[in-house]
């Protein structure tokens, strides 16, 4: 059933590339300086791709915003020919097909270098885009065209409002197409999923949406000359998002070598930070959090144990899931102080310092770093032989005070769709 949801998307986006393409080549390519135009345009966004690997830390399986757009430019100047009515005051009368025909061919130009170097886009990626681009201008083109539009809602300002809606619905169409193959793929409830897209279309999705409106509105009037001056705000609008990007990537590869911390001094065990840390973020999604919360419960869980820093004597295998409920507070206190010092969020030294309360008085990141943190503690011990399993039935054991139900019910679901006993092998998306 995963598979079919993938290999639709994919499928459909593929029959109407070969429709687009065969038709046009049949037929010609009606106005060829504004198709060369837009699929230069087009082409040049997707060099500027940014490469996924590039500023983006894996370790907790999450994806940034800007992930889900890599070729921003790309895909406003697909969106800015999909809706172009005039040219320059003077009607256009390429289709639909030749649309998904001009994009495919500037973005198949465009990706030639990243594929020479082995990093050549997603095909959900392509595939995403064929969709949205066919669909917004399935709802444009045919009402221009014929001059129902022009005779319906004329050049005024109903013209901005009616691309308004469009830009909506192209939105939601782009959040549909994005969150089915990522369902498909991880097996994470739609909806969570669903509202994470929505919410990334308000970062630079909605700087796409208007720099292809305001690029199809400028073309009606200037003309293609238009084209290069309209890039100019996306292009630095696409240049701080990666140097934003890159100081996150930065400030989390800090934190995370603090976190190591603990296991070069022999607190904890190997990897028990990173793990904890995967985990959460996984168990997270699964509760729907938001991008913002997935970002503070990572630091969290990276940091938890860093109040064993401050130990005498640390405590054996450094698990703290055993430990009498005082000792565990007070190392986590400990580590909240740490935390601050350290200058995180303050967000992030709550949840360090809280983790070791009863879940009831718990702020909900901190329930979840709690549960995973014992089931990680439990799993790399012997006093559970037979594994996961074992674990999740002493963590439900404890639901009455210790961990709460639904994080520990979310863990089992996640742990279930890994199919692996230890942690470090649970595929995280």
């Amino acid at each position: 059933m995963r598979a079919t949801v993938v290999w639709t998307v994919r499928g459909a986006a593929g029959v109407l590339t070969l429709a687009g393409l065969g038709h046009t080549l049949w037929y010609g390519v009606v106005e060829p300086g504004t198709a060369l135009a837009f699929g230069a345009l087009i082409a040049c966004g997707e060099l500027a791709r940014r490469d996924p690997g590039d500023a983006r830390d894996r370790s907790a399986g999450r994806d940034a915003a800007e992930d889900r757009q890599p070729a921003p430019l790309g895909s406003a100047g697909a969106l800015a020919y999909a809706l172009l009515g005039p040219n320059a005051a003077q009607s256009t009368h390429h289709g639909v097909l030749q649309i998904v025909a001009v994009v495919v061919a500037g973005a198949l130009a465009g990706i030639v270098p990243h594929i020479a170097r082995g990093r050549g886009p997603a095909a959900d990626h392509l595939a995403r885009r064929v969709l949205t681009v066919a669909f917004a201008a399935v709802c444009f083109q045919p009402l221009y065209n014929s001059g129902r539009l022009e005779h319906g809602i004329g050049q005024g300002p109903y013209l901005v409002l009616f691309l308004l809606f469009l830009l909506g619905l192209t939105a939601l169409c782009d959040a549909v197409l994005a969150a089915a193959p990522a369902g498909a793929r991880t097996g994470r409830p739609y909806g969570p999923l669903l509202r994470d897209e929505l919410r990334a279309q308000l970062g630079i999705g909605s700087a796409i949406c208007a720099t292809g409106v305001v690029m199809a509105l400028g073309v009606a009037v200037a003309g293609l000359w238009a084209l290069p001056v309209l890039c100019v705000p996306l292009l630095l609008t696409q240049l701080s998002f990666h140097r934003i990007t890159a100081i996150r990537t930065t400030y989390r590869q800090t934190i995370t070598s603090l976190a190591r911390a603990t296991e070069i001094a022999g607190c904890t065990r190997p990897g028990h930070s990173r793990r904890v840390a995967a985990l959460s973020c996984a168990v997270g999604r699964e509760l729907g959090l938001s991008e913002r919360e997935l970002t503070v419960l990572e630091y969290a869980a990276l940091m938890h144990d860093i109040g064993q820093l401050s130990l005498v004597d640390p405590v054996r295998a450094g698990a703290t899931a055993g430990l009498p409920a005082a000792e565990a507070r007070r190392i986590a206190v400990l580590g909240g102080e740490v935390a601050r010092q350290t200058g995180v969020p303050a967000e992030v030294a709550v949840v360090v310092e809280r983790q070791a309360d009863p879940y009831r008085d718990q702020p909900a990141l901190a329930r979840i770093v709690r549960a995973v943190n014992a089931y990680d503690d439990l799993l790399g011990g012997t006093r559970h032989p037979g594994g996961s399993l074992a674990v999740l039935e002493q963590l439900r054991l404890g639901t009455g005070r210790d961990y709460q139900p639904e994080v520990v019910e979310c863990l089992a679901r996640v742990l279930a769709r890994g199919g692996r006993d230890r942690v470090g092998q649970v595929p995280l998306g």
